[in-house]
């Protein structure tokens, strides 16, 4: 009886529906979810309605009994406090918050994560001390802290980790002593300290009791003193980097006891004295050995080359000698980079033949001899520099055949001989630059296959013969300079398919024949010099249709007729002219003082020049009746212009009080205000107007108590008003209902970095806006002036670190979201100490509440040159908009430039800056005006705009992340070559012939 029952309950319990509920630690998560931030959604699967969490994003548990081990948020762009209900999973081993928003301070309870062996905290917004009770966690073997702005000391507690084997605190603020604590933890594997602003510290030598370290960065950690000589009881180290401090004295001869080292750089500091002599030997692990930019003296120690290395980099020293015949016997190296020292003698003739070289640089020494005719012989050889020196001989025809080679800088040598047929046809080089040798011969037409070539430069040799017809094929040709040769002959028509080209210079050789005609279609032409030369003909007049050039040449040649007028339409820094056998009235706008040095020699040239031409006195005297005559006209003339002037200046004057019927008026203001409407409305006078465009004008309102404010008069039919600059590129009109949601979010917002809206008056026609004045103007129109000079390094920064608060308050810290829509250089403004503050992004045109996501536009709204690609095709727009924009305003801060420009061609800013970076280098887009000291930083907030005008804006930064990386570029002592970690990307790359290229 009592089993068939049995049977029966189980039966019932099997048919109800299964009642499932989350399990504890699924309620932990749960929990994480609600206190975080989570724009991007990554917790968007967490569904409570699982019994267990082991199926969410991020989440993994053990199979075998179901708990939690690991959590995994990396670059999830979550927000908020760090969630210490997490230390509640008993199993947890993993956790990473890297890359997030992660605030507040570190609390010290996380050590109740009793089980943790790796904790990554990287790349958050930490700020604080370190908390004492991490070292409590006995299982801790990783710890990453980097990135952060935690500040003070390194706790004396963290030199009793048990088990701890990697510590990354790189990047933060602390400014403490330097923490040799860790000397106590001997089970560590890696310890990086670097980028701190620790207190003026020695690297102690108990740092020798970590004999288990592989990997020790301590650069930019303001070390001082000598290395000490306990770095040798290192013997598992493989990396060693202490670049960018103050050591000083000699490498310690300990270091030639690392026999397992595999990296040591001390790229950076302020060594002297010699490379030791001897121990080298013992390092047959060493692979790669950098102690560039320092005060080394002395010779290479042979014992040093002796070894098998990859890579041996000694520059920017004060070396002498000779380099070492054993380098060559290396089966190694691949890169080796001694330029700007002291060496002499030859280059080792074997180089290469036993070693898979890639590239070597030993410009600006005193090198002598031949060039190692086997640079090539493994197959791999890409970059060959020498430039500077004293080298002799040809070319070894072995080069010819390297098809790898990619750069080859033979400047300022004493190199001569033919160059090598096949040399000129490399079908990989860009950059091919032999000036200031001995070479001679022709250009062979082997030069049709340089198809990669984009900078040919062979100036101030011996090069003769005419200019091959295969030079045309060169489509991806930028520049191509040789002048101070022997050229002879007409330019090649091939000459006019090179739509690429920029610069073109033949300067000081024998070409004749006539200016082709078609040269209109080299439209890229920023340089041409052709003077010097035997050039005969007229001078062509489609010249004149070269929009970019602003260097024009062609003095000392045998051109005749007259100059052609379509000349006045070039924006010319340099124009020369001289001595050839031209005639004729010169064109008005030539025909000035200022320029009679570019058509001296020309007799027959006559213009209002003293000097030019010698009919130019009896032309003055026939002139004179005509003058005297002409003097009552214009006095007349003057009269009636007076009283038109007069009649107009008084009709606007009563339309302007007509349209202020001051009973008819109503005020709403968002702020105390120390002033009345009908103070304001007195101000608006004709006399006051600073400013206006397609919805109306801008008037400086001097208020009674001194101060002024901008007044903005907005008016139009139907109470619509004109989408403000954006005629080219979009707009359409403001209703009023758009106009009042504007105004009323536009009241509301208060930060510092938003030009502030003191209050708004309106008629049924007419609508008064009034702001806080700024005396500076905006950026663009300081920017692009002649007053250009007043924005130094230090202002530009600020004003690109003040706009970026401001639009990172719009896009984090409003509710809902603001997208401005409209950022550009017009629409910041700056205050008497160069503040710079947003404005406009409300005025003239609706932003609707976004919120997170993305909104349609039935417009196109933004101005030509800081549209975002995807808000152009699509008409969909989100914060990430803005960021493009922001940094379109970089590189104007940068570059100097405008964002749209005829030298650019079909392209705009941006693309020309990636561009000219790729092909030129960062020096040809950085502003001349900008001191040179502030190279590294202007670098940096370069590579921030170009991050920001990333074509998909999933690659785009948030405006906060934005902020962030303006605040580390401000930092002090910032590395050239970026974080160690891997975590971080260097800015840029400096060798001796491109001095800062961006990365």
């Amino acid at each position: 009886m009592h089993t068939i029952f049995t049977f029966f309950f189980v039966l019932l319990l099997s048919s109800l529906p299964p009642i499932l509920s989350i399990n504890q630690e699924g309620l932990y998560l749960q929990h994480v979810k609600q206190t975080l931030d989570d724009p991007d959604h990554f917790f968007s699967g967490w569904n409570d309605t699982d019994h267990t969490p082991c199926n969410w994003t991020g989440v993994t548990c053990d199979p075998a009994t179901g708990s939690v081990v690991s959590l995994n948020f990396t670059n999830a762009n979550l927000g908020g406090p760090f969630p210490l209900i997490v230390c509640r999973l008993r199993s947890l081993a993993f956790l990473s918050f890297s890359n997030n928003y992660i605030n507040s301070t570190l609390p010290s309870d996380i050590s109740t994560c009793q089980s943790l062996r790796h904790l990554d905290m990287g790349l958050n917004v930490f700020v604080g001390s370190l908390p004492d009770s991490l070292s409590s966690i006995p299982t801790l073997e990783y710890l990453d802290l980097n990135g952060n702005n935690f500040s003070g000391e390194v706790p004396e507690s963290y030199g009793r980790f048990q088990k701890l084997e990697v510590v990354s605190l790189t990047g933060n603020l602390l400014d403490g002593k330097f923490p040799m604590v860790f000397s106590n933890v001997t089970t560590l594997k890696t310890l990086n300290v670097s980028w701190n602003p620790f207190q003026p510290s020695r690297l102690g030598p108990e740092i020798g009791n970590l004999t288990n370290l592989e990997y020790l960065w301590v650069s930019d950690s303001n070390l001082v003193g000598e290395l000490p000589d306990t770095l040798g009881g290192l013997k598992s180290l493989i990396n060693f980097d202490a670049s960018e401090n103050q050591l000083s004295g000699r490498i310690p001869n300990s270091l030639t006891e690392l026999t397992s080292a595999r990296q040591i750089e001390l790229f950076g500091n302020k060594l002297t004295g010699e490379l030791p002599r001897s121990g080298w030997l013992k390092m047959t692990s060493l692979r790669n050995f950098d102690a560039a930019m320092n005060n080394l003296t002395g010779t290479i120690p042979d014992e040093l080359t002796q070894l098998p290395l990859a890579s041996l980099n000694l520059y920017k020293n004060e070396l002498e000698g000779e380099i070492p015949e054993t380098i060559a016997n290396s089966p190694n190296l691949y890169e080796l980079k001694l330029f700007n020292n002291r060496l002499s003698g030859e280059v080792p003739q074997k180089l290469g033949e036993n070693s898979p070289l890639y590239l070597v640089d030993l410009s600006t020494n005193n090198l002598t001899g031949k060039i190692p005719p086997n640079l090539c012989a493994k197959g791999e050889f890409s970059e060959l520099l020498l430039l500077e020196n004293s080298f002799s001989g040809e070319i070894p025809a072995s080069l010819s055949e390297c098809a790898t080679l990619y750069r080859i800088r033979l400047g300022n040598n004493r190199l001569s001989g033919n160059v090598p047929p096949g040399f000129w046809g490399l079908p990989r080089v860009s950059l091919l630059e032999i000036p200031f040798n001995s070479f001679s011969g022709e250009i062979s037409k082997s030069i049709a296959s340089a198809s990669n070539l984009s900078q040919l430069t062979i100036s101030n040799n011996k090069f003769s013969g005419s200019i091959p017809e295969e030079i045309g094929f060169l489509s991806n040709l930028l520049g191509f300079v040789a002048n101070d040769n022997q050229f002879s002959g007409p330019l090649p028509d091939s000459i006019l398919k090179m739509d690429q080209l920029g610069n073109l210079n033949l300067e000081n050789n024998h070409l004749s024949g006539e200016i082709p005609s078609g040269i209109k279609s080299l439209t890229k032409l920023n340089d041409l010099n052709l003077g010097n030369n035997e050039f005969s003909g007229q001078i062509p007049a489609e010249i004149g249709t070269l929009s970019s050039l602003n260097y024009l040449d062609l003095s000392n040649n045998r051109l005749w007729g007259s100059v052609p007028n379509e000349l006045q339409s070039l924006k010319l820094n340099q124009f020369n002219l001289s001595n050839n056998h031209l005639s004729g009235e010169l064109p008005p706008l030539y025909a000035k003082e200022m320029y009679k040095s570019s058509f001296l020699g020309n007799p027959g040239l006559c213009g209002d020049i003293s000097g030019l031409c010698d009919s130019k006195v009896e032309v003055d005297r026939q002139r004179y009746l005509w003058v005297l005559r002409t003097i009552f006209v214009l006095a007349a003339v003057v009269f009636l212009v007076g009283v038109v002037w007069f009649y107009h200046k008084y009709k606007n004057f009563k339309e302007v009080k007509d349209s202020i019927d001051k009973s008819k008026w109503t005020l709403m203001s968002f702020h105390k205000l120390g002033f009345s409407e009908y103070e304001i409305l007195d101000c608006l006078d004709e006399d006051n107007v600073i400013g206006a465009g397609a919805s109306g004008k801008v008037y400086k309102a001097v208020l009674s108590n001194g101060e002024a404010v901008a007044v903005k008069k907005l008016w139009g039919q139907s109470n619509k008003l004109a989408d403000r600059g954006d005629i080219e590129c979009g707009g359409g009109m403001v209703n009023d209902d758009g106009f009042e949601a504007e105004v009323e979010t536009l009241g509301k917002i208060r930060h510092k970095n938003i030009v502030r809206l003191w209050c708004c008056c309106k008629t049924k026609d007419c609508k008064l806006l009034v702001y806080e004045y700024m005396p500076n103007g905006s950026l663009g129109d300081l920017l692009h002036s002649p007053k250009a000079g007043l924005l130094d390094w230090p202002i530009r920064y600020k004003i690109a670190l003040d706009s970026a608060e401001g639009l990172s308050y719009l896009h984090h810290d409003c509710v809902p979201a603001i997208v401005h829509r409209d950022v550009k250089s017009n629409n910041i403004l700056l205050d008497g100490e160069f503040g710079a503050k947003v404005a406009d992004f409300g005025v003239a045109k609706v932003v609707d509440a976004i919120g997170k996501g993305t909104k349609s536009m039935s417009v196109i709204a933004g101005s030509c040159g800081y549209i975002a690609p995807e808000y152009a095709y699509t008409l969909r727009v989100n914060e990430k908009s803005d960021t493009y924009s922001f940094g379109v305003v970089i590189l104007e801060l940068v570059t100097g430039k405008r964002p749209v420009d005829p030298e650019y061609g079909e392209k705009d800013l941006v693309k020309w800056v990636c561009t000219t970076v790729d092909q030129k280098g960062v020096d040809h887009v950085i502003d001349q005006k900008l001191d040179s000291c502030f190279k590294e930083e202007v670098c940096k907030l370069l590579n921030i705009g170009l991050l920001c005008t990333s074509p998909l804006p999933i690659n785009r930064p948030s405006m906060r992340r934005v902020v962030k990386m303006l605040q580390e570029v401000g930092g002090e002592s910032m590395s050239k070559s970026g974080k160690k970690d891997g975590k971080l990307t260097p800015y840029y790359y400096e060798d001796a012939s491109d001095q800062g290229s961006v990365a």
